[in-house]
């Protein structure tokens, strides 16, 4: 499975939740490839932000070496899903596709912990540290859930 999570510049809130799925998948013994983008191009090639860094390394995950890009409309043929932290970041990326296949690849990332509720995923950024926490808990929840509803077979 190709999965992308998507957010707004590349360096909180989607590289957090790659390094978390990608280590849920690892432990799992799935082999999927997580990637990650921003729908905005301020932050290209740059790390995450030192406080995501901080939180995800406390909770035993690497992001330092992650670099953001921003995402493309080549990347709904690359990807079985894409999850995007916020209604901002939804349209942005609906706004890019082609088809109603690429449309239905998008979901609000938290539509799995709550679904069709919308909710989104706060973005930390001009947040403290705790913001950073309450993060990578809703992130955390949500991609184990990927992770069980992949294995058990259950859906939402």
């Amino acid at each position: 499975m190709n999965i992308l999570m998507v957010c707004l510049g590349n360096i909180c809130r989607s590289p957090m939740a790659e390094g978390i799925l990608s280590q849920k998948a690892r432990l799992n013994g799935l082999s999927w490839h997580i990637d990650s983008a921003g729908t905005g191009g301020w932050h290209v090639g740059e790390a995450p932000d030192e406080r995501a860094i901080k939180v995800m390394k406390q909770n035993g995950i690497d992001i330092s070496p992650l670099k953001a890009r921003q995402f493309v409309a080549a990347d709904f043929d690359k990807f079985d899903k894409i999850y995007v932290m916020d209604s901002s970041n939804y349209l942005d990326v609906i706004r890019l596709s082609r088809q109603a296949e690429d449309k239905e690849k998008v979901d609000l990332i938290l539509n799995i912990t709550y679904p069709g509720m919308n909710k989104a995923v706060p973005d930390p950024y001009y947040g403290v540290i705790n913001d950073y926490v309450q993060v990578f808990g809703l992130l955390n929840e949500v991609c184990q859930r990927i992770i069980d509803t992949h294995i058990h077979g259950n859906k939402r």
